[in-house]
């Protein structure tokens, strides 16, 4: 072994404590986290969940399908109407914010591509947008309360 390899082995073994990372990854498991990074000098350790943290979102998307596919069947009993949906989990607000007027009420008409409320995730603000032009029949979520993925938000008439 030459003395360059020794000089870089020694270097990453001062670096990097095997305990401070098997830490890390208990945290991960323990937390139900699916991904963490944590930095500390020029050490940089990304750590991700792999197979089961999939398996538990694709049970949880198959019953939001479910409750999604059983309100689509009833509301969509008229071929002129549009239900718009969450794009993501989060939180619903009908005001950009707090004390202003809402985006839109129920008999308003809207055009394609308007804001008609924001959900919060993660600390960003998401616009949900009118996928078509019409006339607010009505709103399925009150201010301020959490949704969850495909839950429908609005049905607009066409």
């Amino acid at each position: 072994m030459a003395k360059s390899d020794n000089i870089t082995d020694s270097k990453i073994e001062q670096n990097m404590d095997i305990q401070k990372i098997t830490k890390i990854l208990d945290l991960i498991e323990k937390t139900g986290f699916s991904e963490v990074e944590v930095e500390q000098g020029d050490l940089r350790i990304k750590a991700r969940k792999g197979f089961r943290g999939s398996v538990q979102k694709k049970e949880v998307e198959q019953k939001v399908d479910t409750k999604a596919a059983s309100t689509k069947t009833i509301l969509e009993t008229n071929d002129n109407q549009t239900i718009v949906r969450s794009p993501l989990v989060g939180t619903f607000y009908r005001t950009p914010s707090p004390g202003a007027s809402f985006f839109v009420e129920v008999g308003d008409n809207v055009k394609k591509g308007q804001t008609l409320c924001i959900i919060e995730a993660m600390k960003l603000m998401n616009e949900v947008e009118a996928e078509t032009d019409g006339k607010i029949i009505s709103i399925f979520i009150e201010n301020a309360q959490p949704v969850e993925y495909a839950e429908p938000l609005f049905l607009i008439e066409r």
